[in-house]
């Protein structure tokens, strides 16, 4: 079992250099544009997860996956060469929810702000329920000047 910092720099290492072999050797067409966000590694340093992302609809999503997957083998070789360690780790590829995700929060941030124009739209002709100074305030009993 490897330590956590190594397995954090083989990942970062391992997004390099996929992120570097998709954009100077492969050169499937299917291959759209595609990003590399994040891998993660298991402790044991023999898997390696990446999250891609790729711009564009559906169809591209697909046709880049197919395009990642034949090109496996030869992103591991060049993963192998250029990290150095004893076994190169397995490759898989997962494609990453963050756009989706952004989206629903940008909509969700969209309706708060909707919903706080409404109040305060609402709030611009009201005025209290109760009186100007809600709290109860007991007189000072006069003190009578006779008595002394």
């Amino acid at each position: 079992m490897a330590d956590q910092a190594r397995a954090l720099k083989l990942a970062d290492r391992i997004k390099v250099v996929v992120a570097e072999t998709l954009e100077r050797r492969i050169k499937d067409p299917r291959l759209g544009f595609v990003t590399v966000t994040d891998v993660r590694v298991t402790g044991d340093l023999h898997e390696a997860t990446i999250f891609y992302t790729v711009l564009g609809d559906e169809e591209a999503h697909t046709e880049s996956a197919a395009a990642l997957e034949s090109a496996k083998g030869v992103l591991r070789t060049e993963v192998g060469k250029q990290t150095g360690v004893r076994f190169t780790p397995t490759l898989a590829f997962i494609l990453d929810a963050v756009p989706e995700t952004a989206d629903a929060i940008d909509e969700l941030l969209r309706q708060a702000k909707a919903a706080d124009a409404q109040v305060h739209a609402a709030a611009v002709g009201a005025s209290f329920a109760g009186d100007a100074d809600p709290y109860r305030h007991d007189e000072e009993p006069a003190e009578d000047e006779t008595s002394s």
